[in-house]
């Protein structure tokens, strides 16, 4: 536990000395969900009617942007090597980062979430489903999203081949996200939408905590 801490806290450091990046994504979610809002129109039943789609959509394109830096700055400068290296395991490695990732992405959406469902009128009484599904949802984008950031690692052009893998893997998440929103706003149950968010975070961490650092092996070995 506390080499966990000790990753994490580096990894904090190192956010906020790039603070701008986490700050990007940001810029990003509310731009695009600003932009959708005025290219539909003055139409307030249609923006409540798309919100959530929005906002998830958004949110999902705001998370892999910010996926590329996860391990390309440590493997560039060899600490990747230094950590593999050392007793710490790299599943706790992969742990702190995706922590990391996610308080620099989906937590600071889960933030502005609240502005863009102003923006587009949604009711009070669907803000709790909507911020809900946020915070089980994005840490399994960050989850999902380390699997294909290790497996680009190294790989030429890896900044283009990171959306191409991380969307249709991401897409169960947003369709989960968007229904139990949808499901809320008509008036229905939406409590097994949310279990099966919570389901699909329990299954995309363990898998991220053996993907991800086979795929970091697999890379250092070819470095």
């Amino acid at each position: 536990m506390s080499a966990f801490l000790a990753l994490s806290r580096r990894e904090l450091l190192l956010l906020w000395r790039q603070r701008g990046e986490p700050l990007i994504a940001l810029a990003f979610f509310l731009l695009a969900a600003l932009v959708f809002a005025f290219g539909a129109g003055p139409d307030a039943a249609l923006l409540q009617r798309i919100a959530p789609g929005v906002l998830w959509a958004s949110a999902l394109f705001a998370v892999v942007l910010s996926l590329e830096r996860l391990f390309e700055s440590d493997h560039a400068e060899g600490a990747l090597d230094q950590l593999a290296l050392s007793p710490i395991s790299l599943p706790m490695v992969v742990a702190a980062k995706v922590l990391v990732h996610w308080l620099g992405s989906g937590f600071l959406l889960l933030l502005a979430a609240p502005l863009v469902a102003l923006a587009y009128g949604l009711p009070w009484a669907l803000w709790p489903t909507l911020l809900l599904t946020l915070l089980l949802g994005t840490p399994s984008l960050s989850l999902i999203g380390a699997v294909v950031a290790a497996t680009a690692l190294g790989a030429r052009r890896g900044g283009v081949l990171i959306p191409l893998l991380a969307l249709p893997l991401m897409l169960p998440v947003l369709i989960l996200g968007v229904t139990a929103a949808d499901a809320a706003a008509a008036g229905l149950a939406d409590g097994a939408h949310l279990l099966l968010l919570g389901a699909a975070l329990l299954f995309a961490l363990p898998l991220s905590l053996v993907a991800a650092p086979a795929a970091l092996r697999q890379a250092l070995e070819a470095g």
